[in-house]
């Protein structure tokens, strides 16, 4: 996906520990609260990038299942509708005023790529925010919720099949070198041990 995100592995970071403490955020202010939802909803969309979710259709969400086309890539991506999607939607409610699923676009007279982009960029002003307060040293954004869910696909043994099928890439090939991008953490290890002798 383009996005190298340097100090990731370095500090060990274990992704299942970003989705629970958003999942377990108290919600201070609304802003943290919208960007806690919009990325544990990416997350759980298995990584549905920002745009995507921004142009999700109420009719893209049909008999227990959200299809939909990635912008970047024109693949057509089917995903099971599961609760902990479910109660986000819920939480803000049905925007009558537009045919998009997620509270992105929500004005109709407004822009919409402008109202994406305020979006986007309000999210990860305060996701840059909550990783300071956690005393995280990664550029935490949105795109972490994809880089996250691979993660956590990986450790849990998933074949790279399936993990490149559910992120919608072009090819095996394309998660293998997402995948190694996320995954130097025991290579690291092995340095400093080797290194600690010098």
């Amino acid at each position: 996906d383009g996005y190298i995100l340097v100090e990731f592995n370095a500090l060990q970071l274990n992704s299942s520990g970003i989705v629970e403490a958003f999942r377990e955020a108290d919600n201070y202010v609304i802003d943290l609260e919208y960007a806690r939802d919009m990325f544990l909803f990416s997350f759980y969309t298995r990584g549905m990038s920002f745009i995507d979710m921004a142009y999700l259709k109420k009719l893209d969400l049909k008999n227990g299942t959200i299809t939909y086309r990635r912008r970047k890539t024109g693949q057509q991506l089917t995903i099971k509708w599961e609760k902990c999607m479910e109660d986000i939607i819920a939480k803000y409610g049905t925007n009558t005023a537009t045919h998009y699923l997620l509270p992105i676009i929500t004005n109709p007279y407004s822009d919409e790529r402008t109202q994406y982009r305020n979006a986007i960029c309000r999210i990860n002003v305060v996701l840059k925010e909550v990783a300071k307060l956690a005393g995280l040293h990664i550029p935490l954004t949105m795109h972490v919720a994809r880089h996250c869910w691979a993660s956590v696909a990986k450790s849990k043994n998933i074949p790279l099949s399936v993990i490149s099928e559910g992120m919608g890439h072009d090819s095996e090939e394309t998660t293998h070198i997402y995948l190694a991008s996320l995954d130097t953490s025991l290579v690291d290890k092995a340095n400093n041990l080797i290194l600690k002798d010098f």
